[in-house]
């Protein structure tokens, strides 16, 4: 009888031991995170551990309290995330199909039709505006501008939104002519959801749907196309399909009357300071409205959350589908999320929809571990799941243009995160 008390016993302390040795030197960790406080790099910065039931693995957060004397940082602290909404508004897109609402092989126009005529840019040579973007050696290019306006060969679909092949983008491809004119229709000023499109569709794609991956504006359109395909504005689909049978609390478009938002900060001067108006020109001069009277909902770009609401929703994920007894997704169609779809080639990992899974390279660089699904936001917002040890985490920050003495943060400090599990596996 004794022995087999000490047995259990002993079973009881090592699964204890192994759950927390997740984190086993936590002023270690805590002092990865403070360096880029105290380096100057970061205003503010927080990261934190759920397990797969929700229960806090670690936490830790650090601030300028110069930058940011009077707020509290921590898991109630509301983030503008950027392109982390993307995952949430790909996720209803998957929850709509599932429920037969859209298909995957649908035709954009067919709930977009203002979208019937748009055309292609290429180069004045005739080449493709993308590969033009991406060359290493702008030398085997003519100048681009003054850009060619062909016609549109092919329909975009639905899955083509998902996986950035629809040939929208941002104002960042390099290419001044194009850039330009995105910027200056300011469509993150756009009153509604109709507005966004009357302005949008006055652009050329980049490239024929279909051609290559380009990340940009696909998942904001595909939020719209949720949005139509419904009647229901993004706001109240995250509401109706996420955030209240799921319980998360958290996760959501406009702050309300009491929640107050952390300041824009940049670093493009190699100093931290307060962003200027306009500086987060993506789309425009314009950011995405985050007051209770704002009606457009970017599904790329708009959500606010918090730390401990965002690791709800990606708990979800790591679910495969299911969170608080409510299941929200198939697990095949979690698993038709993290599958390979683009940048096969890729040796950092590949693309699933709109989650980065990371190859065996990462791992070998000390940044973290293969297998993990990633993402990230604009304002230096990072998130990931380690299906592997069941745990997910976000690093939240809110900094534009991060200055040189905090390059590499997010992989030296998941780095540590893994350096600390693979010593006890």
């Amino acid at each position: 009888m004794y022995n087999k008390s000490l047995y259990f016993l002993l079973i009881i302390s090592f699964f204890s031991c192994k759950k927390n040795n997740i984190i086993y030197d936590t002023k270690l960790l805590d002092s990865t995170v403070s360096q880029y406080i105290e380096n100057g790099s970061q205003a503010l910065l927080l990261l934190r551990l759920e397990d797969r039931n929700g229960n806090k693995i670690y936490q830790y957060s650090h601030k300028n309290d110069k930058l940011v004397p009077d707020q509290i940082i921590n898991e109630n602290t509301w983030f503008r995330i950027w392109s982390m909404s993307k995952i949430v508004t790909i996720s209803i897109t998957m929850d709509l199909v599932e429920d037969g609402i859209l298909k995957l092989d649908e035709p954009v126009s067919k709930y977009i039709p203002e979208f019937d005529n748009l055309k292609v840019a290429v180069t004045n040579d005739g080449r493709s505006l993308i590969d033009y973007s991406r060359s290493e050696d702008k030398n085997n290019f003519n100048n681009p501008c003054p850009l060619n306006i062909i016609e549109r060969k092919s329909e975009m679909t639905i899955l083509q939104l998902i996986n950035h092949e629809a040939g929208f983008y941002y104002g960042t491809t390099g290419i001044n002519c194009i850039d330009d004119a995105l910027v200056s229709i300011d469509l993150a000023d756009s009153e509604d959801t109709d507005e966004f499109v009357k302005r949008l569709s006055k652009l050329p794609l980049i490239d024929q749907p279909g051609y290559k991956e380009f990340y940009g504006l696909n998942t904001t359109v595909l939020g719209i196309v949720n949005e139509r395909a419904t009647g229901q504005s993004l706001s109240k689909l995250v509401e109706s399909r996420i955030t209240t049978p799921m319980k998360i609390v958290g996760l959501k478009y406009n702050k309300a009357e009491n929640d107050e938002l952390l300041p824009v900060f940049s670093g493009a001067d190699e100093k931290i300071r307060l962003a200027n108006e306009g500086e987060l020109d993506i789309m425009g001069k314009y950011v995405p409205g985050y007051e209770s009277e704002n009606k457009l909902f970017l599904g790329g770009e708009g959500m606010i959350a918090t730390a401990d609401g965002y690791t709800d929703f990606i708990r979800m994920l790591l679910n495969h589908g299911e969170l608080n007894g409510y299941r929200f997704l198939n697990e095949s169609t979690v698993k038709e999320m993290y599958s390979p779809h683009t940048q096969l080639e890729n040796e950092y990992g590949y693309n699933g929809y709109n989650l980065w899974v990371t190859g065996k390279l990462v791992r070998e660089l000390g940044q973290g571990d293969e297998g993990l699904w990633r993402g990230g936001g604009y304002e230096g917002t990072h998130f990931w799941i380690d299906p592997k040890r069941d745990f997910v985490g976000v690093l939240m920050s809110q900094m534009f243009e991060t200055p040189k003495s905090g390059e590499g943060r997010d992989g030296n400090i998941v780095g540590e995160v893994y350096r600390q599990i693979f010593k006890n596996e």
